[in-house]
């Protein structure tokens, strides 16, 4: 600040009220500059609240609300524990508890990764979902490289069940014991180890070893390409209905739900109750909505409306438990690997900004059951 010095007794005090005013000027200078540190640019900033509290609402309904959740990001960032913890009532492993990270050796287990998984869930108030049991794929070289007889793999089985299900004992809300046993697109029982050596009898006996280990987990059947019936969910139903049949502990049928924008099912709701009419839980496990690329923002707008039908149709499904969105946000998906040309799969995108697929789950939540939005949005 200039400041002109006059002759006189005024000039000491212009002096005067010229440095307080140098000085109230820096100090605002100082402050503009802190905040300007403090505040992160948008692109950077944390979402894990807006427009609405998704956690909350969830709880509010009685609806788990769950995110497959990957170890390394749950230990290194934060932003994305706050996403999780912020957003979800649960979680579900989404590798670390498969056959190949958990024994990558026989008798050799490795139980970091899904102790770092339930711990952070037990902190945060949230319920865990094991994630998986028996399923063709992610097995260690040691158990499918070599021929085994029924009963010493059916002794594995049992190792590996005692071994992970009573590590978690009651700490696991539910369990996907059989994950994808029927073939991609038919309606025939998947060839893998479990069926090629103890027959079709592994699922109930895998599902029997889980319940006599953890007996107050849920046991699920998870499978994709049954939410709009068809020739592989009658397979389902009829596998479904002969186990209940036979006493064998079911207690849940997991849609997994990885869907293509413009192909979620109108009549989900009626295909989840064929099977809750058996006296099963249905659950949306492992939601995402891929989009064929080039994405526009139309598309991101609609992929909101197909969210919010999915969350709509389990809150109208009385024996629906939950819905699990499979990731985080969009640089965690698994979709542009598997299946490349598509992107933009989930509610947060790569920077962890709520897109309207976020907003969908949120408009679900909020509305009054079998009426239109809550008036206390």
């Amino acid at each position: 600040m200039l400041v002109v010095r006059q002759r006189g007794g005024s000039g000491a005090l212009r002096w005067r009220l010229g440095g307080l005013a140098a000085l109230v000027v820096g100090l605002v200078v100082l402050a503009v500059a802190a905040a300007l540190v403090l505040v992160p640019w948008p692109d950077e900033q944390e979402h894990p609240h807006a427009e609405g509290n998704l956690r909350r609402l969830a709880d509010a309904r009685g609806m788990d609300l769950g995110v497959a959740v990957a170890v390394e990001p749950l230990a290194q960032d934060s932003t994305y524990q706050d996403v999780v913890s912020g957003n979800y009532t649960s979680m579900t492993a989404e590798n670390t508890m498969k056959w190949s990270l958990v024994q990558p050796e026989r008798g050799g287990f490795d139980f970091s990764g899904p102790d770092a998984l339930v711990d952070f869930a037990d902190e945060h108030g949230m319920s865990m979902r094991g994630h998986t049991l028996t399923w063709h794929n992610q097995l260690p070289g040691w158990l499918t490289e070599r021929e085994w007889q029924e009963e010493e793999l059916r002794q594995v089985l049992q190792e590996h069940t005692e071994a992970l299900l009573g590590r978690y004992q009651g700490r696991m809300q539910a369990w996907d014991v059989i994950n994808e046993p029927f073939e991609d697109d038919g309606p025939e029982l998947r060839e893998n180890l479990w069926l090629e050596t103890m027959g079709e009898d592994y699922i109930a006996h895998a599902l029997w070893t889980a319940n006599a280990v953890d007996p107050e987990a849920e046991l699920y059947i998870n499978e994709f390409n049954v939410e709009g019936g068809g020739a592989k969910s009658d397979a389902l139903y009829e596998l479904a209905s002969d186990l209940l049949e036979r006493g064998v502990p079911l207690h849940g049928i997991g849609f997994q739900s990885h869907f293509v924008h413009g192909r979620v099912p109108d009549d989900l709701v009626q295909q989840m109750e064929r099977f809750t009419d058996l006296g099963l839980d249905v659950a949306i496990t492992e939601l995402d909505v891929r989009i064929p690329e080039p994405v526009d923002r139309k598309q991101i707008e609609e992929q909101g409306q197909e969210y919010r039908q999915v969350v709509q149709a389990c809150l109208e499904v009385e024996r629906c438990p939950g819905v699990t969105v499979w990731g985080a946000a969009d640089h965690h998906s698994w979709v542009p690997e598997w299946f490349p040309g598509t992107a933009e799969a989930l509610p947060f995108d790569e920077h962890y900004v709520p897109k309207p697929a976020r907003s969908g789950m949120v408009d679900a939540l909020s509305r009054r059951p079998g009426g239109g939005p809550r008036s206390d949005r």
